[in-house]
């Protein structure tokens, strides 16, 4: 049995990836998948990583059983807006908080290489545009796919991440958030 994770990046419950969470859940629990779900703006933690990599930060209860969740999982999908160019600023400090030198990487000592400390899992980000998702790549290079699928995941060994694009958010009516709904359920079915 497939075990996923859905990490939810957006800060307000009433957002569409709410919705886009719940869908997918069902979809892969409907598939006979076990599924957990990470709501980031739930969990109590400072998101600064203050002194950097020069000295651990002790972990608060919440950052340790996320990563407990993130260990314990085969697929990780990663649903989060878009905001200037990037990721949301609460997803990014639980980015920095978790995927740590010895946690999800290792630096080889001597070397300008490193280990990848989560090979063997899969990804998929669902993110949600205020453009069109061929307008976000063309012309502005699609830096949230850059950061979190390049420099973090497939970094740390997480391979193949997949990326679907939903948007334009701000122009859907009913039926085009239905649809996108229905699209997304069947990611979570089909366990991509």
């Amino acid at each position: 049995m497939k075990k996923i994770l859905i990490i939810n990046g957006h800060p307000n419950p009433s957002s569409f990836n709410f919705a886009i969470a719940e869908a997918y859940r069902k979809g892969a629990l409907d598939s006979k998948a076990e599924v957990e779900t990470i709501t980031i703006a739930d969990l109590n933690f400072n998101p600064n990583l203050k002194v950097g990599y020069q000295k651990r930060t002790e972990l608060e209860p919440d950052l340790i059983q996320a990563w407990e969740k993130i260990q314990k999982s085969d697929h990780l999908v990663w649903i989060h807006p878009v905001w200037w160019g990037g990721l949301p600023a609460i997803t990014k400090g639980f980015v920095d908080r978790l995927f740590l030198p010895g946690m999800a990487f290792q630096y080889r000592e001597n070397s300008v290489w490193w280990d990848k400390l989560l090979k063997g899992k899969t990804a998929h980000i669902i993110t949600t545009l205020d453009q069109p998702g061929w307008y976000y790549r063309l012309f502005y290079g699609r830096p949230s796919v850059n950061q979190l699928k390049k420099s973090t995941l497939e970094f740390c060994g997480v391979k193949p991440v997949k990326v679907s694009y939903i948007g334009i958010i701000k122009t859907a009516d009913e039926n085009q958030r239905k649809k996108w709904l229905e699209k997304v359920y069947n990611f979570g079915f089909r366990n991509t």
